[in-house]
């Protein structure tokens, strides 16, 4: 077995790892913090906790079906390739949210909102940012808001368009379950993103620019624009000391983004070069960076 299969192997099992913790992580958010306190939040938990007040079933058993019928809607609207990307999510959590159901555990001692939100966007934070880490993603809001961009909103950043599902769902719960619920619910949001970005950034800012040297420039160029939905700038450029001739890519990304190229330059070029650096605002049209009309 050669050195690059290997390293796919252990990847993998490591990815897997991640995924379990991650989904046990969330699950236990759900089933032993949420639900026992009465509480609620964005994304497809606060679809089905919706729902929930309409229909009497399950909570994963409502959240597997969603997540199916929105899988399949993206395999229909956005194809095979993005469904992949949150197929192993969609199938792995409602399974282990349906184990951690079955044991009815609550971490409060008794019922206090403000403690099971702030543990709540805790556990879910870690949850989302493990997720996310490991290069995966979710199939709920952010699979919606990726749907709504391609077919009606294509000047939209899917940021923007997340943030607002998120907001509806919340502002649709409290008409079910108070206002008060809901401003819990943003708190938990709240929480939740800033512990997503510790995870993954740690204290990095959220948007970094990769100088990559290497030999293989077309194939990472072709990843960069295709599987990333980036742009890649190229210089031809000399190594003094060898004389080489190459081609320095630039790439302006986020954190995550940038450890999917690492990746890729690990599997197809081990011997590749790069410097990240560290991108205070970036003015200009793409995901992730300040619309530069904003600035004016």
């Amino acid at each position: 077995m050669s050195r690059i299969d290997n390293k796919k192997i252990t990847n993998t099992v490591v990815d897997v790892i991640f995924l379990v913790a991650a989904c046990m992580t969330g699950a236990f958010s759900t089933t032993a913090v949420m639900i026992p306190n009465g509480l609620t939040c964005g994304g497809l938990t606060g679809i089905v906790r919706i729902l929930q007040s309409f229909i009497e079933i399950n909570f994963s058993v409502m959240y597997y079906a969603l997540a199916i019928v929105i899988w399949i809607v993206v395999i229909l609207t956005l194809g095979f390739k993005e469904a992949r990307k949150i197929l192993v999510v969609t199938v792995l959590y409602p399974a282990i949210l349906f184990v951690f159901e079955l044991f009815d555990f609550q971490l409060l001692e008794e019922k206090d909102l403000i403690l099971a939100a702030i543990f709540c966007g805790v556990f879910s934070g870690v949850c989302n940012g493990l997720v996310f880490w490991r290069g995966y993603s979710f199939c709920g809001t952010e699979s919606i808001a990726k749907i709504i961009k391609k077919k009606w909103l294509p000047q939209v950043d899917i940021s923007k368009i997340l943030l607002c599902l998120d907001c509806i769902i919340i502002i649709i719960a409290a008409f079910i379950y108070g206002r008060n619920i809901a401003l819990y619910a943003l708190v938990t949001q709240f929480i939740a993103s800033k512990m997503v970005d510790l995870i993954m950034y740690g204290f990095e800012t959220k948007i970094v620019q990769l100088q990559i040297i290497t030999s293989k420039s077309d194939e990472i160029s072709r990843y960069i624009m295709e599987e990333i939905g980036r742009g890649v700038s190229s210089y031809d450029m000399v190594g003094e000391y060898t004389g080489a001739h190459r081609k320095q890519l630039a790439v302006l990304c986020s954190p995550r983004e940038s450890i999917l190229i690492k990746r890729k330059l690990a599997e197809v070029d081990p011997k590749a070069f790069v410097s990240v650096m560290q991108v205070n605002t970036v003015w200009g049209y793409g995901k992730g960076f300040t619309d530069i009309e904003e600035e004016k």
